[in-house]
């Protein structure tokens, strides 16, 4: 179909003593937004290599996978983006829950990401922040069996 796009990604899920670790997203040409450490998956490379690689990008931190949470698949429509003439949008993200095993929290140098924060799981509610973190953190909690989550609701505080 002409003007649609995909995407797969590996997202980290880093949840440690009632904190959430985030990353606030600085896109050139829009508002700053919190979403969880990751991003594409490279053609050839394997997602749970991806999730560590996204992870020590854009935090400086190292990461250790301990377990695939589950996979959620977005269509974005093409009325919701901010591309200008864009179609439709799909979103594959593999959820990984992380730990981290080192580094120092840092900006992601040349890169969209500003800060890396550990957020106190309370505190995400008033974020303006991606549904990404929402997927994640309900992957998290409730472990489903299938890996699947039912759809995150957009708006207001959470964008695509």
């Amino acid at each position: 179909m002409p003007g649609t796009s995909f995407r797969l990604a590996a997202y980290a899920v880093c949840v440690e003593d009632g904190r959430v670790l985030l990353a606030r997203h600085v896109p050139a040409d829009g508002e700053s937004n919190w979403t969880l450490p990751g991003g594409r998956v490279e053609h050839g490379e394997d997602p749970f290599d991806a999730v560590i690689r996204e992870v020590a990008e854009e935090t400086g931190c190292e990461a250790a996978v301990e377990r695939l949470l589950g996979v959620d698949s977005r269509l974005i429509p093409a009325a919701e983006r901010a591309v200008p003439g864009g179609g439709d949008h799909q979103n594959v993200g593999v959820f990984y829950g992380v730990r981290i095993t080192g580094g120092t929290l840092r900006p992601e140098p040349g890169g969209a990401v500003a800060e890396s924060v550990w957020t106190p799981l309370p505190d995400v509610a008033a974020l303006r922040r991606s549904s990404l973190v929402d997927v994640g953190l309900a992957l998290a909690r409730t472990r489903p069996p299938t890996g699947h989550v039912a759809t995150v609701p957009v708006g207001g505080l959470v964008q695509h």
